[in-house]
């Protein structure tokens, strides 16, 4: 039974490299492919969009980027805490692709995150925190209500940061949001329990699929 075309799919960062044997693999990562496969097979949704992290080389989030500093420390960038990651979906790389094992045709929208070399993005609707201290818009929310989109649904990788970023900042900008969580996986499951709180502060339906 199709979704009422009020409401919208968001998977986010659906990559090799978040997955087992990429450079930033989350916990059982390839897990959730085959299950997001079949929900755009199933044309539920309308309207799709799918987000690609695609960051240039040497980009500021990267432990390579920062002498003395290694992989998971964490620094303070434009002041807010940044996570140093291994270097991770460079643009260009097999592991900056969208899943191969996923058929994307029923996609309307890709959209590129952390492509500014000295800004992060997690989420799907705003980067992170910029010089100016401010969090530019990708511009998401307004295409999404340009398309009557009132609710959105969200899937991908990583549960506890992209994911969970993205359902924030859905909410915040006024939709209605459903975490699909079982079609999503955490860097580690240690942050599970700080997800859970995080998406019931915000007025999150956590669904189990």
């Amino acid at each position: 039974m199709p979704y009422a075309p009020s409401i919208a799919l968001l998977v986010i960062d659906l990559q090799p490299d978040f997955m087992p044997g990429g450079a930033l693999a989350c916990h059982d990562g390839d897990a959730i492919v085959p299950g997001i496969a079949a929900l755009l097979a199933s044309r539920r949704y309308t309207t799709v969009v799918a987000t690609q992290d695609w960051h240039p080389p040497g980009h500021a989030s990267f432990a390579s980027s920062h002498p003395e500093r290694a992989p998971f420390d964490t620094i303070s960038l434009h002041g807010q805490p940044q996570v140093l990651w291994p270097d991770h979906c460079v643009q260009g790389t097999p592991g900056a692709a969208l899943a191969t094992d996923v058929d994307w045709t029923p996609v309307d929208l890709i959209l590129r995150k952390g492509t500014r070399p000295q800004v992060d993005s997690y989420s799907a609707f705003q980067e992170n925190h910029g010089p100016d201290g401010t969090r530019p818009t990708t511009g998401l929310a307004g295409w999404l209500r340009e398309r009557g989109i009132e609710e959105v649904h969200v899937c991908g990788l990583a549960r506890d940061y992209c994911v969970l970023w993205s359902a924030q900042d859905a909410a915040a900008a006024g939709f209605r949001v459903r975490f699909l969580w079982d079609l999503t996986r955490p860097v580690t499951p240690s942050g599970d329990a700080p997800t859970r709180t995080a998406l019931e502060a915000a007025g999150i339906a956590i669904e189990h699929t």
